[in-house]
């Protein structure tokens, strides 16, 4: 179904393997193309519970292809745009599912695979990861990066490493709040898992809820408006099916159904 992907299943854990390995899974238009279609039907399908994005080979992604950024340096401004708008909406789709996302990280993350990873609800990286916003060393900026890679460190990291381009380890990206583990390389995966288990744990309605809270209230002043908000959001999911059942599920001293549906 992909050229540049590999779809695997396990139960309620969907996870996108970039494949192009042979060029350290950097992105090219088809990539894109791919990797935004991917998360949408992933999203629409109910029986995902969670998406891990990880890649093939020797790294995570190391970034742009480099034919893709020849030919974008040979193209017009308008046709620099509708390129810039393909990632830039495939990095907003990555992020907006409404599933928890964790990124896989081993390797080279570089660019906009940094931004991959920043993108994701969650990311672990392997002892040996690698990251960096490198563009300013091609004469570029990491424009559509920045939403996400902002939110992860912050603006006043990201005046540093936005101009200085440097390489930022695994144990360094955790100290920055971009990796939210980093472990020894045999260790990722059983990690990965761990943290997947977790996450099936909690209710699928809530955790999309969750994000969606986050959004709301991140950055926000403490204000009238802000606490309302966040008076109805929770009033509304209080009285929903899925709620009902995981009090009662509390209450009775059992799994509740979306866990014991996947057991």
């Amino acid at each position: 179904m992909y050229e540049t992907l590999e779809i695997l299943r396990d139960g309620p854990v969907a996870t996108i393997w970039m494949n192009r390995p042979e060029v350290h899974n950097a992105f090219n238009e088809l990539l894109i193309f791919e990797l935004t279609a991917a998360c949408q039907v992933l999203d629409a399908d109910g029986s995902v519970r969670v998406v891990v994005l990880a890649g093939r080979g020797k790294s995570f992604s190391a970034g742009a292809d480099l034919n893709w950024m020849k030919r974008a340096g040979a193209a017009t401004v308008d046709e620099n745009l509708a390129d810039a708008r393909r990632l830039a909406g495939m990095l907003r789709v990555l992020a907006e599912l409404r599933k928890p996302t964790l990124a896989r990280v081993h390797g080279a993350a570089l660019g906009g695979g940094m931004g991959l990873a920043a993108a994701c609800d969650i990311c672990v990286a392997g002892e040996g990861a690698v990251f960096a916003t490198s563009e300013v060393k091609f004469g570029i900026i990491p424009s559509a990066i920045s939403p996400y890679v902002l939110r992860a460190i912050g603006a006043r990291q990201a005046y540093r490493y936005f101009q200085s381009a440097e390489r930022i380890s695994a144990t360094r990206a955790y100290e920055l709040g971009l990796a939210h583990e980093a472990v020894p390389a045999d260790g990722l995966d059983a990690k990965v898992g761990e943290i997947v288990t977790a996450l099936l744990q909690g209710g699928p309605l809530s955790q999309g809820a969750a994000k969606d809270l986050i959004r709301a209230v991140a950055d926000r002043p403490v204000d009238d408006a802000l606490v309302e908000d966040t008076a109805r959001r929770i009033a509304s999911l209080r009285a929903t099916p899925e709620a009902r059942e995981g009090l009662a599920a509390f209450l009775d001293k059992r799994p509740a159904a979306w866990i014991a549906d996947k057991q």
